[in-house]
């Protein structure tokens, strides 16, 4: 109950903000007493926000004008949102190939702060009412996905991810020294196996998609029930599913000269 008010001023804070850089989109430039006026506040607190945006480049002062504009920071917002619209673009007629020929759901997922997170899926003919997996949040360490998406970092990148290892069930690996060992294994073979490690019953294979640089930027994975996918069946979908990613991954660039 005590943080109720810090947390309505947090929240009205991040309304102001983004209401800043509305009126900087519409107007192209304005000064701290227009802002002020417009948001209806003092013209400390105009200020105090615009230097927030400012420092996270959101938005630049307007050199010896005394006005500030939308900064380049934007652009790099932007951008990322563009690069994950591009790889579920370039990626829709492969999965829905993947997903047709294996019958089992196909999703494409990239790194989200500290898990994967899910940005498409296409439910193959033996997934009835599969389970929507988009837009949410996976941890790295027990699932097929995240094993590929650590691959796309350092090792102190990795740990700084990586927080304690949580066990979901008993296959979950829950050691630095096991995972460090997996991902190994993972980058050697091109691809990575989870089964019985988020839940119980279900297994996934996933592999890496690249961009034009070789960075594994994403993951695609095929996923379904293991009274299905039992190592003989998974041993099947592991060509088709490295050659689908290969294949998303040529189309974003990668391996072109």
């Amino acid at each position: 109950m005590g943080d109720a008010p810090e947390s309505a001023s947090t929240v009205q804070s991040v309304d102001r903000a983004v209401t800043i850089m509305e009126i900087l989109a519409r107007a192209g430039e304005a000064g701290v007493t227009e802002i002020s006026g417009e948001l209806g506040v003092h013209k400390s607190t105009a200020f105090r926000l615009v230097a927030a945006l400012e420092r996270r480049g959101l938005v630049e002062q307007v050199e010896g004008r005394g006005k500030y504009r939308l900064g380049m920071g934007l652009l790099r917002l932007a951008g990322a949102t563009t690069a994950r619209l591009d790889v579920v673009q370039e990626a829709r007629p492969i999965t829905r190939k993947l997903a047709a020929d294996t019958g089992e759901t196909v999703n494409v997922a990239v790194l989200a702060d500290r898990s994967a997170l899910y940005l498409d899926q296409v439910a193959g003919s033996s997934a009835l009412q599969s389970h929507n997996w988009v837009g949410q949040h996976i941890p790295l360490h027990a699932t097929a996905n995240g094993k590929v998406l650590l691959l796309g970092l350092d090792g102190q990148r990795q740990g700084e991810l990586l927080g304690r290892l949580q066990a979901y069930t008993e296959s979950t690996i829950t050691t630095r020294d096991r995972l460090r060992k997996e991902l190994v294994q993972v980058r050697e073979q091109g691809y990575a196996v989870a089964v019985d490690e988020l839940e119980i019953g279900l297994a996934a294979i996933a592999a890496p998609i690249h961009n034009a640089h070789g960075d594994v930027i994403a993951s695609m994975s095929v996923s379904g029930p293991t009274f299905r996918l039992t190592q003989e069946r998974i041993d099947q979908i592991i060509p088709p599913l490295v050659e689908a990613a290969a294949e998303v991954s040529h189309r974003l660039g990668w391996g072109h000269r």
